[in-house]
């Protein structure tokens, strides 16, 4: 896949420097950094502009930290040492509250930063004249982008406030939020417009229109719209530009990444590109390989180890292959790629040297994501880790037709099929599933949630599908943390609070429910 070389950005400013931020009315520079009069002039300005956009990707939740939001569900433990999302793991176990800072923090304020840089590109594109069409096809990727900071936005706060232009003055900025619904229709429009506009093509670092499609998909998803999801998702695979890759673990290396053969089931992600756009852009941040690998930021649960069946296709409560006395054999391969076993040894495939790494408190560490290729760890590392981060692939456009199509009209040979098409990839080849036993809706919903837990976890997706299931407040406070206090997640936890910042900054702005 061809990466988005973001090098060129450091010297245009206006893009990364004017931003509407939640840390204070407008976290921007002046304007002046680069004049409008000696910019705009032409198509290489405005491929410039845009890959500004683009790297707002890579700012917390937008991008590889997008995987701590599994450490919200039942899949993995934040480890307190976590400085780059502050107080994490307070949301966890009853501290929401307007005053929280830290990640709470982040997911409200770093989609509004993409926003922002978005509405300054849409104000000022037509500036270079481009023509209706060319433009057009421009104006879709930021209209993308803006799609998705807002997707994420209403998933986490449900209404907020709509910017539809870039907000230079005060009065701009305090006005009312508007409702669930009206969000959604303004991600409906944006989206709209990009599956119009965009190349239909195979991802090549910049949206096109399965990336589109895709997040539309799971915007209609959250809102139970199956049958207008189910057009959008067939369209996906009829096009036949996408698929399933043969190797599982290497879609989450940047080497696996860089192959035709693994590339093809990635829709969207963001990008990086050592040396100059590494995971460790900003005070902090050490990287996927550091955070995960080395300091175990992340640590999975063994509730989400029992999700995993066993080779031969059943649960470990089923199967006659699992053996309490070696729970770790036979069992499904994705287990393997996703988390470091307490009976794995970690050794450089290259130098064959086994690395020590420290304990966890769940026993557990994160392997998926990580490249144990850069072993041993130290803080070099951190200049070498370039992994992008998978928004959306091949495998969920799967699994959310077979849900979708489950949900709207009960089992079918196609909703069996396509679970099957994700179980029976080269590098799992696990049995299909036994029709019978899910010959109910509710018996098929249960096996494709599970499918979804295991085939994405700790890829930051677990936390949404409880809410969007509306099963959070059951699940999670089942749980407790490995010293034992109990996890906290009530009805009016399905959207965060505005913090007092906020609310003190815009005065038309309503606190959520419950706060």
């Amino acid at each position: 896949m061809r990466k988005i070389n973001l090098n060129i950005l450091m010297g245009v400013a206006f893009l990364s420097l004017c931003n509407v931020s939640c840390d204070g009315f407008l976290d921007k520079n002046p304007l002046i950094s680069v004049s409008d009069d000696i910019f705009w002039n032409n198509e290489e300005d405005v491929k410039i502009a845009l890959a500004g956009v683009y790297s707002r990707l890579q700012e917390n939740f937008m991008g590889y930290e997008r995987v701590y939001y599994d450490a919200l569900s039942d899949n993995a433990f934040p480890d307190p040492g976590n400085s780059n999302q502050a107080n994490i793991g307070s949301l966890t176990i009853g501290g929401i509250s307007p005053g929280l800072g830290g990640a709470m923090v982040n997911m409200y304020s770093t989609p509004y930063k993409l926003v922002s840089s978005v509405n300054y590109f849409l104000d000022n594109i037509d500036k270079a004249n481009l023509g209706e069409s060319r433009g057009n096809n421009y104006k879709a990727e930021a209209r993308f982008l803006r799609a998705l900071a807002y997707f994420e936005l209403v998933q986490q706060f449900g209404g907020v406030v709509i910017y539809r232009n870039f907000v230079s003055e005060l009065q701009d900025v305090r006005i009312p939020k508007s409702s669930i619904e009206e969000v959604y229709e303004f991600i409906y429009e944006d989206l709209d417009f990009a599956i119009q506009h965009l190349s239909n093509e195979k991802y090549n670092g910049h949206a096109v229109k399965a990336s589109a499609q895709g997040i539309k998909a799971r915007a209609l998803m959250v809102q139970n719209k199956w049958t207008e999801a189910i057009p959008l998702l067939r369209e996906i695979i009829n096009d036949n530009k996408h698929g399933l890759a043969d190797d599982y673990a290497s879609i989450f290396t940047t080497n696996g990444q860089a192959k035709d053969n693994i590339n093809k089931e990635i829709l969207f992600s963001t990008c990086y590109l050592a040396p100059n756009n590494v995971h460790r852009l900003r005070p902090g941040a050490g990287g996927l390989d550091i955070e995960l690998g080395w300091y175990a930021l992340m640590q999975p649960y063994q509730n989400l180890v029992n999700a995993y069946g066993m080779k031969d296709g059943k649960s470990i409560s089923e199967s006659s292959l699992y053996d309490s006395e070696k729970p770790y054999e036979n069992r499904d391969p994705r287990l393997y790629a996703t988390v470091k076993l307490p009976t794995d040894v970690w050794r450089n495939p290259n130098t064959n040297a086994v690395v020590p790494i420290y304990n966890t408190y769940t026993g557990f560490h994160t392997k998926k994501y990580v490249d144990l290729n850069r072993l041993p760890f130290t803080n070099a590392t951190a200049a070498m880790s370039d992994q992008d981060y998978i928004h959306l692939r091949y495998a969920d456009i799967l699994l959310m037709l077979a849900e979708a199509l489950n949900e709207s009209a009960g089992p079918s040979i196609e909703a069996y099929d396509l679970v099957d098409q994700i179980r029976g990839r080269k590098s799992v080849n696990l049995p299909a599933i036994d029709k019978t036993k899910y010959s109910t809706q509710s018996a098929l919903r249960e096996q494709i949630r599970n499918e979804r837990r295991v085939e994405f976890a700790l890829e930051g997706h677990r936390y949404h599908d409880l809410k969007r299931w509306k099963i959070a407040h059951e699940v999670l406070p089942k749980l407790s943390s490995p010293s034992g206090i109990p996890y906290v997640f009530e009805q009016h936890n399905y959207y965060l609070p505005f913090t007092i910042t906020e609310l003190d900054n815009n005065p038309n702005l309503i606190q959520n429910e419950g706060y």
